[in-house]
C-alpha cells in the first residue's frame, strides 16, 4: 500500500517506488528516478510546514522562489549536502543525509 500512495503521489506515469522494511516501525523509500522521489519529499515536507514557494526562498536568502521551485519540480535534483540545508530550512530540524 505504501509503494501504491509513493506512487500516486509523484503522478509521473512510470514512476516507481521500493518500500524496504527496516528495523522495528522504520521503512526506507527508494526509487530509481531520484528526482521525482526528491521532488516528491521536498513539495510534501513544505506543504506539511504549511510553507509556501515563497517562504521557502526567503529563508533560503534567494529573492526568486523559481531556484527550489525546480527543485520540487524534478528539473534540479540537489546534492546531498544541499538537500540536507532545504530540509533544515524547511522543517526547521536538522537532518543527517548520507549518500547509499
Amino acid at each position: 500500500m505504501i509503494v501504491d500512495a509513493i506512487e500516486s503521489l509523484t503522478d509521473q506515469k512510470g514512476f516507481r517506488a521500493m518500500v524496504y522494511g527496516l528495523a522495528g516501525e522504520s521503512i526506507e523509500v527508494g526509487s530509481s528516478d531520484t528526482a521525482t522521489l526528491t521532488a516528491l519529499m521536498l513539495r510534501r515536507q513544505r506543504e506539511a510546514h504549511g510553507l509556501s514557494l515563497a517562504e521557502v526562498s526567503k529563508r533560503l536568502g534567494q529573492s526568486s522562489r523559481n531556484a527550489y521551485a525546480r527543485y520540487e519540480q524534478g528539473a534540479s535534483v540537489p546534492t546531498v549536502d544541499k538537500l540536507q540545508k532545504l530540509l533544515s530550512i524547511v522543517t526547521g530540524r536538522d537532518f543527517v543525509l548520507k549518500p547509499a
